[in-house]
């Protein structure tokens, strides 16, 4: 079991990659998921929106071409930005290299996306509650994995196997967990639900 359960892990890293390919460097999830259009309808034209790990900038175009939205994407890794920035134009958009643990482009933000970003990092409310000390934007709109989204994963645990879907993960969600750590950051859930084994929610500054 332990052996097979490894191969699924191997085989599902080969998929993803090919995935990419397939839709011509984005990765079909965006497209089968439609997971694009829960931010889109959240978001209102001229809001300015900051994009918080944006990757390769995906999100990001779709707030700025879709929503009428003037978005900012900001994400650690150099290489994501280079891409996002050859990949996706347009006047609204704009991407910065940079880390918003630490800095964050300056302004007033309406909105802050937060597409599969909490659980690669470790101090999650401290990070929440510096980012509405900081711009102080009307509302968080967060996608993330969920921990319960498949039999194998408690499977995995039980087997001794790495069993979050990510390595670089320091956590997953349940509902519990997720309402908890928004209480302790501050936010009131506004929207929740569920899709593909995410969690997708609109959160607010409480009071």
């Amino acid at each position: 079991m332990r052996g097979l359960l490894l191969a699924d892990e191997f085989l599902t890293r080969c998929i993803n990659r090919l995935a990419i390919e397939y839709d011509g460097g984005v990765h079909v999830k965006h497209r089968l998921m439609r997971y694009h259009e829960f931010f889109v309808s959240r978001v209102k034209p001229g809001e300015r929106v900051l994009d918080v790990g944006c990757g390769y900038g995906a999100v990001a175009y779709s707030l700025a071409t879709q929503a009428g939205a003037l978005v900012t994407g900001i994400d650690l890794n150099e290489g994501n930005i280079i891409k996002a920035q050859a990949r996706f134009q347009h006047t609204n958009l704009s991407f910065v290299h940079g880390d918003a643990r630490t800095s964050l482009p300056s302004g007033a933000w309406d909105v802050v996306v937060l597409s599969n970003i909490l659980e690669h990092l470790e101090h999650r409310v401290s990070f929440l509650a510096d980012i509405q000390r900081r711009i102080n934007p009307s509302r968080i709109l967060i996608r993330l994995p969920m921990i319960d989204r498949d039999w194998r994963v408690p499977l995995r645990k039980e087997l001794g196997l790495y069993y979050f879907s990510d390595p670089t993960h320091y956590t997953e969600y349940t509902r519990e967990s997720f309402e908890q750590e928004m209480g302790e950051a501050g936010l009131t859930i506004r929207h929740i639900q569920y899709n593909w084994g995410e969690l997708w929610a609109e959160v607010l500054k409480r009071g």
